[in-house]
Formats: C-alpha cells, structure tokens, sequence
C-alpha cells in the first residue's frame, strides 16, 4: 500500500459538476455552442490551476511542519478484556490542520471511537483515545497510523500513512487472578465460589508457634515454649508444600465447542480451560508447590512441554509458554499422551486432565488414567456444554418443550454415568461447565492439600 494517496473532496467534485449543469442548461436554452464552450473550458482550466497549486502548496507546508503520530501501547492483551489506547498527535508547525484518524488493528480486535474527527491547532498536541478488546489469543500486529488530512483549500483529502507496525501477545483474561488475589487477603473467596479453606492447626508442615486457644488440638501443645512463656504455646501446621502440580491439557478437537454464537459465554471452552489452568497455577504457587504443563492432541508441531518449577516467576514463563496455544481437528490420543507423561514425571504429582469427555473416549480414556495412577494422583476435569443445561432447565410450555426437557435430562444422566464409569466414580474428578471450571478446581486443590493425598 502506498504511504500517500490524494482524493479528491466533495467541493472538488461538485465545483465542476456544477459548472458542467449550468452549460447544459445554457445550451438548452439557445445559447450559442461557440461562446459556451470557451467560457466552459476556461473556467475548468482555471479550477485544476487552482487545484493543483492547492495541493502544491498543501503539501510542501504538511512537509514543512506536518504532524508527528506517538502511539502508546500496552505490554500485552487479555483476551477478553477491554483496553484504552492512546495516540497523540503533535503538531510543531504553525499551521493547524483538519483531519481524521484511524489505527490499523488486526482482525481479531473489537474496537469503538475510531476514526476521529478533530482539528489540531499550531504548536500543539492533541490526544486521540479508544477502546479495543481482543477476541482471540496469540500474536496479532498492529500497523501503522493512518492520517487523513485535509488540503488548505479543502479541495483534497490526503491519506498519509505514519509510525511504525508492532506486534504484541494477547495473554489469556488474567482479571481472575487477580480478583482471587484481592479477595483472597479479603477472605472474600466465597463469591467466587471458592471455599473457605484455611484450618489452624492442620496439615504437617510446622509455620509457627502460637497462643493456645480454646479447641486447638491439645497434642499440638509446645510444653518447652509454654514454659518460656509462661502461658500455653501450640504449634501450628500448615499444608505441605514443595509439591508438584502437573497439567495435561487437550488441545484436540474435542476442546473446539465453541458456544458464543448462542449468547452463553464471553470465551470459548478451549479459553475457559486454559483460564482456569492460569489460576489454579498462580493458586499453587502461592502455595510453594511446584507448576507444569504438557499439552496433546494438537498440531505436532504446537505442543508445549513445561517443566515444573516454583516461584511466582513460573506464572508468567507459563502463560509466554501456552498463550497461543489453539485446539487442532486432531483426534486426541489420551493413551499416548500418559506414556509421554510417566516417562518424564517421575515424582508423585497432582496430574490435572483438562479435556471436553465423550462417551466414545473410554476405551482410551481408561487405560491412560490407570497408567498415570501407578504413581500419580489424577483429576480428570471434564467440560459440560452450558446449553445441554439451559435445555434441560428452560420452562415447560408445550409438548414440544416437554419433549426437549426431557431429552437434554437423559442426555445430562447418561453422560454423568458414562463419567463415573471412565473414572472409576473417583470423587476427585469433575464434570462442570466452563464457567465453574476454575473454582471446582482450586477447591479440588485445597482439598488434596487438606487431606494429604500427595
């Protein structure tokens, strides 16, 4: 594309137009062809003089002080989420200018308050804001700056291209971390579904010692430290720590429903997966226990393997690791993806199955989650279609509707059973809707490291 393309406004096609009108209607109302077409032909001569030297002139003054495009950007997007973008337009020159402003954005951007419309004055700067919010993960470019400015006789519209293009991530919604964050030191975790799961006294990791109160185990009692103090010391336990939480995420075409067109969710299932690996990492790292991630299913050539590793650091070496990752047409082999899985995983983790089930699955499904049972403790967490839900919970008006009931109702219970079948009515695994995905999974967590499992 080039950098500068020159139109013609509506004045400069209307002057002529015009004057093209009222030779017609000289002519059709007798006027000799001999006088009107030199008056005619004259008038359009002079009208391109002028024009020319109007974007002659325009332009050589655009070139002399014309105005200089700054954009700010964010180090990253959430998909998700909306985002304020800025551009400031500084103009050094003392000439101001009529123009119009457009960004050049990648397709999978939503945007609102472009182009604008505004006039910049001499020797000033002016700030053009609007909001984008991303519809997709991965890399996405945002071009240059597109300026259309207006010629001093307003006979042009110039489209000058400046700034340089970028590319920049778009991450998964981290807003949920950092709402359980705020919540968290609230003890508000409840409105988020979350359980209250703080217990003093429990686990087997020593953190502190404390005064006695009324219903601490009495076991837990430090007659040493009491005596130095005069007054009853217990010990207080936390949740063991150093353990390792391993994902295994299904990026086949299992994990490609998708039910935005109908209005149900703002992210597709694949999204609310990942979502929901994002915050039960940043929930086990809080913890001190150790995070990985290894995917299947997919392209061959986009699997990700993450090895565990602690530190609040790990997050975000883990979201640059898997924020582009998209699910295949690819059959998952759940079976191949276990064997990969023990040959590198040799400490006992919590291996966390993330996956959209289907009764057909069993005979593979079963053999992988024996497998990784040897050694490990395993959470099959499986999403449910929110429409199969709205189906079966929608009112009863008519045969028909009894009918549709009915039918998602029979649905629900035959793939629940089908679910307790593949896992061995194991409790710890789940079958949830994307929505109560992340927060089944960290009360499945804090349960673990409540009971001891590992």
């Amino acid at each position: 594309m080039a950098r500068r393309v020159v139109l013609p406004t509506r004045a400069c096609i209307a002057v002529p137009a015009l004057l093209c009108v009222a030779a017609s209607l000289a002519l059709g109302l007798g006027a000799p062809l001999s006088l009107v077409m030199p008056l005619v032909l004259g008038a359009l001569g002079l009208l391109l003089a002028l024009a020319a030297l109007d974007l002659w002139r325009s332009r050589r003054l655009w070139a002399q002080g014309g105005l200089r495009v700054e954009r700010r950007l964010p180090a990253a997007f959430a998909i998700g989420a909306t985002t304020e973008l800025r551009l400031a337009l500084v103009n050094p020159g003392r000439l101001g200018w009529q123009l119009q402003v457009f960004d050049e954005l990648d397709p999978v951007f939503d945007f609102t308050g472009l182009p604008w419309r505004l006039r910049v004055g001499p020797q000033t700067r002016s700030t053009v804001s609007f909001h984008v919010t991303a519809r997709q993960r991965g890399v996405v470019q945002l071009g240059v700056t597109q300026l259309l400015w207006r010629s001093r006789a307003g006979l042009f519209e110039v489209r000058e291209r400046l700034g340089e293009a970028r590319s920049l991530r778009v991450y998964p919604n981290f807003a949920a971390l950092a709402r359980y964050a705020w919540l968290s030191g609230d003890r508000r975790l409840a409105q988020i579904g979350i359980k209250d799961f703080v217990q003093r006294g429990q686990g087997t990791d020593f953190r502190q010692l404390a005064e006695y109160r009324r219903g601490d185990p009495l076991r837990h009692l430090d007659v040493k430290a009491s005596l130095r103090q005069r007054r009853p010391v217990v010990r207080e336990y936390q949740d063991e720590r150093d353990q390792c939480v391993m994902f295994l995420l299904d990026c086949g075409r299992r994990m490609r429903a998708d039910e935005q067109s109908a209005d149900i969710g703002e992210n597709s299932h694949f999204d609310d997966a990942l979502d929901a690996l994002m915050l039960l990492a940043y929930v086990a790292l809080t913890e001190g226990d150790e995070v990985g991630a290894m995917t299947f299913g997919g392209d061959e050539g986009a699997r990700r393997d993450f090895a565990p590793r602690k530190g609040m650091a790990t997050l975000n070496a883990l979201m640059n690791k898997m924020h582009d990752l998209q699910p295949g047409g690819q059959h998952s082999d759940y079976l191949a993806a276990a064997e990969a899985l023990s040959r590198r995983l040799r400490r006992r983790s919590l291996v966390i199955i993330l996956t959209n089930f289907r009764d057909e699955d069993s005979p593979e499904l079963q053999p992988a989650l024996r497998l990784l049972r040897k050694r490990h403790l395993v959470l099959l967490a499986s999403l449910r279609e929110t429409a199969l839900g709205r189906l079966a919970n929608q009112p009863v008006a008519s045969a028909d509707d009894a009918v549709t009931v009915a039918s998602a109702h029979l649905l629900s219970q035959a793939r629940h059973d089908a679910f307790a079948r593949v896992v061995d009515h194991d409790k710890l695994s789940i079958d949830v809707e994307p929505r109560a995905l992340a927060a089944t999974l960290v009360n499945r967590y804090h349960q673990v490291k409540r009971a001891g499992w590992l």
